[in-house]
């Protein structure tokens, strides 16, 4: 008998699976009770989802498998899965969840409960509460610093920002703000915090080590959110008025450019900034804008649902 052998040739390369909401954007559509996920490829929806009640702030883990989803009108925070676009658990926090954030590490969730005064910590792992924090007077937006080091909460009705200790959960600074701040972003590097306030028409920028207003940054009426570039050049502010999206340079504190969403009426409400797109959520329109970040011009508005509030983006 011949003696054949099969010759083994080299194992085939097989290529990493792609996550599944890599190139991604999530929307909340607060009076239709679902998220939209918009392919930031084709700038079109590819999934329109039921969420829970009133959903408004959103968030998305650094491996970008689960949503976390603020539900303003039931007092519960979903957590989705982004492979099927399924809410796999609820837990419930306290009254008017609105604003959602995560620490560096992805282990807590940060929510500002804006009919309790509180910020609920949400232990990721297991989906519960671990920690209740008193702050001020309606907060309803917060960020965490870059370091995970501090978690700052901007509360709408006491005109100033908590300051927490994530190690101790305690407040341990209270910051000035202008009135009615509504949103917090923090500078890559800590130095800085950029507040926007509605009622005063403009963003403050708050020294974090001398715990003082470094600077005021006119804006025009109704400054509802503010976000940071990837880079700290820049932070872009979302502004209801106008119906327009500001560029504050952080060097100067002074706005170098704007551009036009839509006219009054638009309502550009919240805002996320990736080093190729900003997205906006046009809330009195029901469309999310996308800008390029190079040349500040409007490349695609997208239809969602009814009243787009969160932005998550991956």
């Amino acid at each position: 008998m011949s003696d054949i052998r099969a010759i083994a040739g080299p194992a085939p390369v097989m290529a990493a699976a792609p996550t599944p909401a890599d190139g991604r954007v999530y929307v909340t559509n607060q009076l239709d009770d679902t998220l939209s996920v918009i392919d930031a490829r084709t700038n079109k929806v590819t999934a329109t989802v039921p969420a829970g009640t009133a959903p408004e702030g959103v968030a998305i883990s650094a491996d970008h498998g689960h949503l976390y989803i603020a539900d303003n009108g039931s007092a519960r925070v979903s957590v989705l899965s982004t492979a099927n676009n399924k809410i796999t658990d609820t837990v419930p926090v306290g009254k008017d969840p609105t604003g959602v954030a995560l620490s560096p590490d992805g282990r807590q969730l940060y929510v500002a409960d804006g009919g309790s005064d509180d910020v609920s910590v949400i232990d990721t792992r297991a989906d519960r509460v671990t920690a209740t924090i008193p702050v001020g007077v309606s907060p309803v937006d917060l960020a965490v610093s870059r370091d995970g080091t501090a978690v700052y909460v901007a509360n709408q009705g006491s005109a100033n920002l908590s300051v927490i200790d994530p190690r101790t959960n305690r407040v341990v600074r209270t910051l000035p703000a202008g009135r009615y701040p509504v949103a917090v972003a923090v500078a890559p590097g800590g130095g800085s915090a950029y507040v926007a306030n509605e009622v005063n028409a403009s963003v403050s920028v708050i020294s974090l080590s001398t715990g003082k207003i470094a600077a005021i940054v006119p804006t025009g009426q109704g400054p509802f959110d503010v976000a940071l570039a990837s880079d700290g050049r820049a932070v872009y502010a979302a502004v209801l008025g106008p119906g327009n999206v500001s560029e504050i340079n952080t060097r100067t504190h002074h706005v170098s450019r704007s551009v036009s969403v839509g006219p009054p009426g638009t309502d550009p409400f919240r805002i996320a900034v990736t080093r190729t797109g900003i997205y906006v959520a046009d809330q009195g329109a029901s469309t999310i804008t996308v800008i390029d970040p190079g040349s500040l011009k409007v490349t695609a508005t997208v239809n969602v649902g009814n009243s787009p509030y969160g932005i998550a983006t991956t």
